[in-house]
């Protein structure tokens, strides 16, 4: 490691004040000279230790309603001043600039201000100035200066001037300006969006925190989660997620996102789609509706409902093997069962806002569009057939297409009495998709007779409706859209069948 150099100097000028105390401490202790302006003068003042006011060092008051505070060049000539450079040295002398070894900013909370639904005025009042261009300036120079751009290199910084009597070393200066490039891009991307509304067509995301997992889809890839889970699930019990069970909770939620507000309603999902859901009365009866869809694939799956899960739904559950179990609340002594398996993870849903948008790297780029949040409802249904379904066959209908939404494309989903009999997923043939399904239903002694069909997309041929029909389904729920759309029709009318076009493919790749 190379020479280590000693802090003499810092400016410090931070919004949260938390975790500072620590630090102004250690650097009082070791004679450094500290410069500040405004509450956070205040607040180390606070603690009788003497500060330099930044508008004494450049014969500036703050001005413009604290707008500018720092931006001069006594203070970025300190910072920037490169202390091997001759000329540099000359002119600082000339001008009595002050070096300055060591840059504490904690920014704006701009991030925050527009997740509160802050006024737009109130948000643009958010985007730091000072602060991100101290961090700038000190990053650029870290091979003199040290910036700690964030409070979230507080500790590390803390450790090292109190391990080292306040010195720091050019690796340790590096890593901090590699961090402070990070919090200002971070900080440049999230005000950018904000301006932005998807009114350009520009690839801009940056999220926070990263999460290190156990390795990716496979043991042999690397696997990071970028974004917050904390902020998604509070977490009960269990050992970590990873990368897969990142990929299936994912799918559960989306999916009961389709049920929040309906009665207890329960999934179980496996590879991204789901083998078992069934909406009742009592979420222990969606539950054990749900497994009997198929039992098989339901061994280490992912669990998750719409309402808190009871001591009845939680002993049901405690029989099966499972990875992740999901739901709003959980009642005590269910808690207490479903802690008795060591690894199973258990989550608490918390109410969050998804974003709108989602994104797939491809090739050399990445695809972005907008989340399909369209969800079917009676009034959108067209019925195209002589024979118009029944209440209780739409309900079917409904909830069948909900389902189909979040399957693997081609896919057909057979229901009855809001319970999934069967689906068939990810097939190259949308009539290998009905016959999966068929053959699924069959194989758990579901009785097909009076069941619906939902497809995400259209019907090219008679084929699917015949096939369905000699399996004993009733009614059917399709986009449309089809040139030959009638040639289905036609069969459905000659055969008694219900067939209603919602009008909306639903592709799932």
């Amino acid at each position: 490691m190379t020479q280590r150099k000693a802090i003499k100097s810092a400016l410090i000028s931070v919004f949260d004040k938390g975790g500072l105390e620590p630090i102004v401490k250690e650097l009082h202790a070791n004679g450094v000279t500290i410069y500040s302006t405004g509450g956070t003068q205040a607040f180390i003042e606070g603690f009788d230790i003497p500060v330099v006011r930044v508008e004494d060092l450049t014969s500036y008051p703050s001005i413009l309603g604290g707008r500018v505070k720092t931006l001069h060049p006594k203070v970025f000539g300190g910072i920037l001043t490169r202390r091997d450079h001759e000329g540099d040295q000359q002119q600082i002398t000339e001008f009595e600039i002050p070096e300055i070894d060591l840059v504490i900013v904690d920014l704006y909370p701009f991030e925050d201000t527009v997740a509160s639904g802050a006024s737009h005025q109130d948000i643009i009042e958010k985007i730091d100035i000072g602060g991100i261009s101290l961090i700038r300036a000190a990053a650029k120079n870290y091979k003199d200066v040290v910036i700690i751009p964030s409070k979230e290199q507080y500790a590390p910084f803390l450790e090292i001037i109190q391990a080292n009597n306040c010195e720091t070393s050019l690796e340790e200066r590096k890593g901090f300006s590699r961090d402070a490039f990070d919090v200002s891009s971070h900080y440049d991307t999230h005000i950018f969006n904000y301006f932005n509304q998807g009114e350009k067509e520009i690839f801009k995301q940056s999220m926070k925190p990263a999460k290190v997992l156990r390795y990716g889809e496979n043991p042999h890839q690397k696997g990071i989660f970028h974004g917050d889970m904390d902020a998604l699930f509070d977490k009960l019990h269990g050992k970590e997620l990873s990368y897969n069970n990142l990929l299936d909770v994912d799918a559960a939620v989306n999916l009961m996102a389709e049920f929040k507000n309906d009665d207890p309603t329960f999934a179980i999902l496996k590879h991204n789609n789901a083998c078992g859901l069934a909406t009742r009365s009592t979420i222990a009866q969606a539950y054990r509706d749900a497994l009997a869809g198929d039992p098989v694939s339901a061994f280490g799956g992912i669990l998750i409902a719409n309402r808190p899960i009871d001591l009845a739904c939680a002993t049901q559950i405690h029989e099966l093997f499972c990875e992740v179990v999901i739901a709003p609340a959980y009642d005590e002594d269910a808690l207490e069962v479903l802690k008795g398996k060591k690894n199973r993870i258990i989550l608490v849903q918390k109410e969050v806002e998804f974003p709108k948008r989602q994104f797939r790297t491809l090739l050399n780029g990445v695809l972005e569009q907008d989340k399909d949040f369209k969800t079917e409802v009676a009034e959108d249904l067209e019925t195209r057939t002589n024979t118009s379904p029944t209440a209780e066959q739409i309900e079917d209908l409904l909830f069948a297409n909900k389902l189909v939404k979040h399957t693997k494309s081609n896919t057909i989903v057979l229901a009855k009495g809001k319970q999934l009999l069967a689906s068939g997923t990810g097939q190259t043939s949308r009539v290998d998709a009905l016959r999966q399904a068929i053959h699924k239903a069959q194989s758990f002694n579901f009785d097909l007779n009076g069941a619906v069909m939902a497809s995400d997309a259209f019907f090219p041929f008679p084929d699917c409706v015949e096939i369905a029909d000699n399996a004993g389904i009733t009614s059917v729920i399709q986009p449309g859209g089809s040139i030959k759309d009638q040639l289905s029709i036609d069969y459905c009318n000659n055969h008694g069948i219900s067939m209603v076009f919602s009008g909306n493919r639903h592709f799932k790749h």
